[in-house]
């Protein structure tokens, strides 16, 4: 990474595109989930409920993230667009606003600062996807998006870490501001060292259309898929549980535990970082070591390993100590991390190519909207309804059934994967 990506097209392009797209994604995820470790001793400096935490922490920035989602995604298909500049400008927007949210002295300056990191990164992850799926060829693309989704569980479990033992040296306040600018500056190396394919021959060599399609006819090829809408629904609630779990899990081992922030975001982190890496590596592994042979086999790993995660998981939120819960959280963070990989591998591939970013830019709107948005909001208000009779153990009767819900996303992938021989890879 010490040079610019070659114009070439070659493996060394490719290998430098996916290690810088990486690393701005581990930033987005550092921004993005630093708020749930926090969010303990921010409700308690500012007086927040339950609820409020959950719309802070979900549905402020998932609203905004998903409404812009789909404008971008359009703007990045744009044969014109310069991507990287594209990715460059929201690193800096969503850096900037994270370090604001540590300005907030009450509930609605912090939403507001949300807002701007949801708005910033909404022109992350389609303009990569989008560029991702330019350079690598489709039977290695499960496996090219996810190395780039490892900025999910690298980004959280470094948002864990580094939130944590910020908060407890030298408070919620400061963490944000130590988190957040840092990504002003990696911005710029961001505009040096990344190429647009466009812009360097590599598409036109590989005679990949780059004309525009017309937005509703582009949601309408889109969304014409069956297979595609199975994925909608199945990745929307693996995302609604995820998010929902993550958040009120940090919480729970604070609450129900007593551990300190720092302790849940060295401990948690480890165990979450470790398993959701693994999971996000082996799940795109699988998709094209089976899916070769048998298309239906992407979908096969993340079917299966959320079924069995549910009892696994029941039984971690029951453990009476906080090293049992934990050590017992490790296979169901990974069984639940399988997903990520195919689901975007086979997006993109469900799809005209002139779609790719929009697909993308859909796939995260309900995503982003459901799980993001709702899963920490709902498990927060259900937290408030239960608390009068459980009291502080109220979060653990929230996992309890949000555990036992993994079977729905369980259900859709394996419809969707019986659609995927006669619709993989078929449009143009």
């Amino acid at each position: 990474m010490a040079t610019a990506a070659p114009a070439d097209g070659s493996q060394a392009a490719v290998r430098a595109t996916l290690w810088i797209l990486l690393i701005v994604y581990i930033f987005n995820f550092i921004d993005r989930q630093i708020v749930n470790i926090l969010a303990e001793p921010i409700a308690q400096d500012l007086g927040l409920s339950d609820t409020q935490i959950g719309l802070m922490t979900g549905l402020a920035f998932a609203l905004f993230y998903t409404v812009l989602g789909l404008p971008i995604a359009r703007f990045s298909d744009r044969p014109g667009t310069n991507r990287p500049f594209l990715i460059a400008g929201a690193l800096a927007i969503w850096s900037a606003m994270t370090a604001l949210c540590g300005l907030a002295q009450n509930f609605v300056q912090l939403l507001l600062a949300r807002i701007g990191v949801g708005v910033g990164e909404a022109g992350c992850t389609p303009p990569a996807h989008s560029l991702i799926a330019d350079m690598v060829p489709a039977e290695k693309r499960s496996s090219a998006l996810a190395f780039y989704a490892l900025g999910i569980p690298i980004g959280t479990v470094l948002g864990m870490f580094i939130g944590g033992t910020l908060a407890d040296w030298v408070g919620w306040r400061k963490a944000f501001l130590v988190v957040g600018l840092p990504g002003v500056a990696l911005a710029l190396v961001v505009v040096w060292l990344l190429k647009d394919p466009r812009r360097t021959g590599m598409i036109a060599a590989r005679n990949v259309q780059t004309e525009t399609m017309p937005f509703m006819d582009a949601i309408k090829a889109v969304m014409g898929s069956r297979a595609f809408v199975l994925l909608l629904a199945a990745g929307s609630a693996a995302a609604f549980l995820s998010y929902g779990k993550t958040t009120w899990t940090t919480i729970f081992f604070q609450r129900t535990h007593g551990m300190s922030p720092g302790e849940v975001g060295f401990w948690f982190g480890v165990v979450n970082g470790v398993a959701g890496i693994f999971g996000t590596w082996f799940g795109g592994y699988l998709a094209d070591r089976f899916g070769a042979a048998n298309r239906r086999h992407m979908m096969t790993a993340p079917a299966i390993g959320m079924a069995i995660a549910v009892p696994i998981a029941i039984f971690a939120y029951q453990a009476q100590s906080w090293p049992v819960g934990l050590a017992l959280l490790f296979l169901p963070t990974l069984l639940n991390s399988l997903y990520y990989g195919p689901t975007y591998s086979a997006a993109q591939g469900l799809v005209p190519i002139r779609t790719r970013a929009i697909a993308a830019a859909v796939l995260l709107f309900f995503q982003n909207l459901i799980g993001l948005g709702l899963g920490p909001l709902f498990f927060g208000m259900l937290s408030d309804v239960l608390r009068p009779e459980y009291g502080e153990d109220s979060v653990r009767y929230v996992l309890y059934g949000a555990a036992f819900l993994g079977l729905l996303p369980a259900y859709f992938f394996w419809r969707c994967s019986l659609r995927l021989d006669e619709e993989l890879d078929r449009k143009g």
